[in-house]
């Protein structure tokens, strides 16, 4: 009898040892594929949770701003793009045509140019006829008027830039405003009645940012394109002075 109970004792702690391990192992496997199923999420997927839960209103005005920037970054970015020009390579053939078809040859030169650097070249081989000094003139007049339609648009995107983070500071605000009227109403000050109004706030601040920092890292693009133009416009302007000078005599 005390064999029998002996043997009934342990086969049964054998059996709980066995539903015990059985559990933790259901446990764990579904500890993990809650994990899996968290991390399987996608980029987009995430990021489209965390903008429905910032709110559509304040995260709809930030994703506005977002966009319009992006769109005058990427309209300045093509024109700039198109507006680049071998000043070297334009200066030597104006040199050779001068030397050989005259002024008539060089603005020719000048209309199968795309560039701002083209069009003042030929504003001051059109005023040539004046003299050098009037021809100087019009490249400066011109050069200006060039810069302004380089520079074009350029401070709607740092309005943008300074847009996205007040933006999410106000969505900050509001929400934390939520958060106190919750508080009120529920008489508590547990972490489950502010909890919504502080996410809110958090994830409108976090959008703004980052749309602040995506637009400023394209404006300093822009801004550095458009020196580098303007550095080289100038030079081709003093060459192309010199040029005249030369051709006068």
């Amino acid at each position: 009898m005390r064999k029998l109970l002996t043997i009934l004792a342990i086969t049964g702690l054998l059996f709980l040892g066995t539903v015990q391990n059985s559990y933790a192992i259901t446990t764990v496997q579904t500890e993990q594929a809650a994990e899996t199923a968290t991390e399987s999420k996608t980029f987009h997927q995430i990021l489209k949770q965390r903008f429905i839960e910032g709110g559509p209103f304040f995260m709809g005005i930030v994703l506005i701003t977002l966009i319009l920037g992006l769109a005058i970054a990427i309209e300045r970015i093509i024109y700039l793009n198109m507006a680049s020009t071998n000043t070297n390579k334009l200066v030597g053939n104006i040199e050779e045509a001068l030397s050989s078809g005259g002024v008539e040859a060089a603005k020719e030169v000048c209309r199968n140019t795309k560039g701002p650097v083209a069009s003042i070249f030929y504003q001051g081989l059109d005023r040539m006829d004046e003299g050098v000094e009037q021809a100087e003139k019009a490249v400066v007049s011109y050069g200006g008027v060039q810069m302004g339609l380089l520079e074009k648009n350029i401070s709607w995107i740092s309005l943008f830039i300074a847009l996205a983070p007040m933006l999410g500071f106000m969505g900050t605000v509001i929400g934390m405003i939520g958060a106190f009227d919750a508080i009120e109403a529920a008489n508590d000050i547990s972490p489950g009645v502010v909890a919504g109004g502080i996410k809110v706030a958090l994830l409108t601040t976090v959008f703004g940012l980052i749309v602040a920092i995506i637009l400023q890292i394209f404006y300093n693009y822009i801004i550095s394109k458009v020196d580098s133009i303007v550095n080289s416009m100038e030079d081709a302007s003093i060459s192309l002075v010199d040029l005249l000078i030369r051709h006068k005599k």
